[in-house]
C-alpha cells in the first residue's frame, strides 16, 4: 500500500529562525521541503518591490494560487535530497503571503504548526536589510488569525513553537515538536553540512548569508536595541505574539 505523505504548514513571520528549522527538516532522509510556495505570487499580486522581485516572480509560480495549493496538498512528490521518497513535506510558509483571495479551506489538508519570535528580535533583524518597516511585512496579525482559525476548525490549538525554545535547547525542543505533530523525531535534525541548497529559494543569495553559514541551530543572540521610529511597531505586535505564545509547547 502506498502510504501518502505527511504535508506540514509551518508558519511564521520573516526572520524568524524559519530557514534554519527548514535545513533541520531537510537533513532528515524521509522528508522534502519547499522555501516559501507563495511569495512569487504575492510579489506578484501585490506589486511590491522586494529584493529580486523579477528573479523569484520569473522561477515561481505567480499567477494561480490554486495550482500552488494543489502542490502543497495533493501532487505526488519526486525524491529529495537523499534520493529517497519522502513521508513527509515540509512547508516553509511566510503568514503574510496568504492574501485575501486565497481559500484558506486548504489548511484542513495540511498538518498546520506556528513558529514565533519575539517581536523586538524580528524587526531588529528586519530593519539590517530594510529600514522601513509595516505590520504586515512582519506577519504578526496575519500568523494570528491562522492561528485561529485552524484552531477553530481542529477544535484544539495547534502546534506552537518559540524559536527562543528551540536555540536555547534544540536536543530538548525539536522532540517536543516532532511529538506534538505526531512524527518520529530523527537526529539528524540537529545539525547539517553549511552551504546553499538546490531547494532554497533564489532570494537566498540575499537573505540566507547566516543559514548558508550555520551547521545547527545556534544559541540565542543577544538583544538589540530598535530604533527608536520601531518600539511602536513592537507595542503593535505585541499582542498577536503573547495570543500564541501561550500555547508553546
Amino acid at each position: 500500500m502506498t502510504r501518502h505523505p505527511t504535508r506540514l504548514a509551518m508558519w511564521s513571520g520573516p526572520r524568524n529562525i524559519s530557514t534554519a528549522m527548514m535545513r533541520a527538516f531537510e537533513n532528515r532522509t524521509d522528508c522534502l521541503v519547499w522555501d516559501e510556495p507563495f511569495y512569487a505570487w504575492y510579489l506578484k499580486q501585490t506589486g511590491l518591490n522586494h529584493p529580486m522581485r523579477g528573479e523569484v516572480i520569473a522561477v515561481g509560480e505567480a499567477d494561480d494560487w490554486r495550482a500552488i495549493v494543489a502542490d502543497c496538498t495533493v501532487t505526488p512528490l519526486g525524491q529529495n535530497r537523499h534520493g529517497e521518497q519522502p513521508t513527509l513535506h515540509y512547508q516553509k510558509h511566510m503568514t503574510h503571503h496568504m492574501l485575501p483571495e486565497i481559500d484558506l479551506k486548504w489548511l484542513g489538508k495540511v498538518t498546520n504548526a506556528f513558529l514565533i519570535r519575539r517581536p523586538e528580535a524580528v524587526l531588529a533583524s528586519y530593519h539590517d536589510r530594510h529600514t522601513e518597516i509595516t505590520l504586515r511585512d512582519v506577519g504578526f496579525q496575519e500568523q494570528a488569525e491562522l492561528f485561529d482559525r485552524v484552531a477553530q476548525k481542529k477544535g484544539a490549538a495547534p502546534v506552537v513553537m518559540d524559536s527562543d525554545d528551540i536555540l536555547a535547547d534544540p536536543a530538548s525542543a525539536l522532540p517536543r515538536l516532532c511529538e506534538g505533530l505526531g512524527i518520529p523525531f530523527d537526529a539528524a535534525m540537529l545539525s547539517w553540512p553549511a552551504g546553499r541548497r538546490e531547494s532554497d529559494g533564489v532570494w537566498g543569495v540575499h537573505w540566507y548569508h547566516s543559514v548558508e553559514a550555520s551547521t545547527g541551530l545556534a544559541k540565542p543572540r543577544a538583544a538589540r536595541p530598535l530604533p527608536d521610529h520601531l518600539y511602536p511597531l513592537a507595542e503593535a505586535c505585541r499582542p498577536f505574539y503573547d495570543r500564541l505564545a501561550q500555547y508553546r509547547i
